[in-house]
């Protein structure tokens, strides 16, 4: 008998009646479908700035970090929002060439992918949730860029600011953002698209060799910029990837998770469907509690059947490991040298 006092049944009800099936399993309808998704999702990710402005980047000289070289970059992603991040070399050996766009989750922001405490200071590398993966990245050859989150780090308001390091701006913000009818996640897709466009401007990226790898909050807006933009020729997403129904609407989340009317266009499988044939790798952990592996066991073979039926299976994987909703990067790096 169904519990009518219990809201999740009659949203689990509504869940049913409201997403949409998988597109035809034929490479031309599948190429039709994720012309036609890719408008959508824009449109309710609130949309994008109509003309790309000017990036007025700014760069720091380089600083040797004894096996790694590390500068400072900021870029300006659309009027009044300015992206601070990092780009980081070998110091030795030659380069792959491949760059990874690094993104980080919830946490004290781009300092969590590059071995520095929140005030700048070094700390022990390949530690925390994260485990640096942008360092990760250079350590396999390749350049990274790890860039800093709206609502976290550097880019907080001064309430978040004054809680601490790991406190976010995210609610008060994101919706906010859904109040003016947009979201935070789709500034911060367009976030990855300008660090697209700065990479494909500098000398030392080969542009067809860009890559996007991102753990929890990190993993949701590289799915979605893999998803939107195909100079993303190969995703890494960590801790996130599932069905929303398994995840975002199971448990509690971050509103900046939460998009209007995402689930009368596409379960998560579809956002992956979107990636196709590109080149994506996930990851998902035994005892994450917040994106648990069954639900991610679950997306990834309808995800896998839009793979297959572009003949490109070979080109999404899986790996589930021994963890907790953390990074793991045991098998994604062999996964984008092939890629990348």
């Amino acid at each position: 008998m169904v519990n009518t006092f219990d809201p999740s049944q009659y949203v689990r009800t509504l869940y049913e009646a409201t997403v949409p099936p998988m597109p035809e399993l034929e490479a031309e309808k599948i190429e039709l479908w994720q012309q036609g998704l890719r408008q959508t999702i824009v449109g309710l990710l609130g949309g994008f700035p109509q003309a790309a402005g000017d990036l007025l980047v700014r760069e720091d000289e380089p600083e040797e970090r004894g096996w790694y070289r590390s500068q400072k970059v900021v870029f300006r992603s659309r009027p009044g929002m300015d992206v601070p991040g990092y780009f980081l070399t070998p110091s030795s050996g030659k380069p792959s060439g491949a760059t990874i766009i690094c993104i980080h989750g919830h946490g004290p922001g781009v300092t969590s992918l590059i071995g520095l405490e929140p005030d700048g200071r070094p700390r022990k590398q390949f530690t925390g949730l994260h485990k640096d993966y942008a360092l990760m990245s250079v350590k396999h050859g390749h350049n990274a860029l790890a860039i800093e989150q709206a609502c976290f780090g550097t880019r907080r308001d001064e309430l978040a600011k004054s809680a601490g390091p790991e406190e976010s701006c995210c609610q008060p913000i994101a919706g906010a953002a859904l109040l003016l009818g947009q979201t935070v996640l789709g500034w911060r897709v367009y976030d990855v698209i300008r660090a697209l466009d700065y990479l494909c401007g500098r000398p030392d990226v080969s542009p067809s060799r860009i890559g996007c790898m991102g753990l929890s909050a990190g993993g949701t807006t590289t799915l979605f910029a893999a998803a939107l933009d195909v100079r993303v020729k190969a995703a890494v997403v960590s801790g996130y990837f599932n069905t929303f129904l398994d995840s975002i609407m199971a448990v509690p989340h971050c509103i900046c998770n939460y998009v209007p009317g995402m689930l009368s266009h596409a379960e998560m499988y579809h956002l992956a469907g979107l990636v196709a044939p590109r080149a994506l790798f996930i990851e998902s952990a035994t005892r994450d509690l917040i994106y648990p592996a069954e639900g991610t066991k679950r997306a990834y073979a309808q995800a896998k059947r839009i793979f297959d039926a572009l003949g490109a299976g070979h080109q999404i994987a899986l790996e589930v490991f021994d963890g907790d909703h953390e990074f793991s990067g045991r098998s994604c790096f062999e996964f984008l040298a092939d890629k990348l």
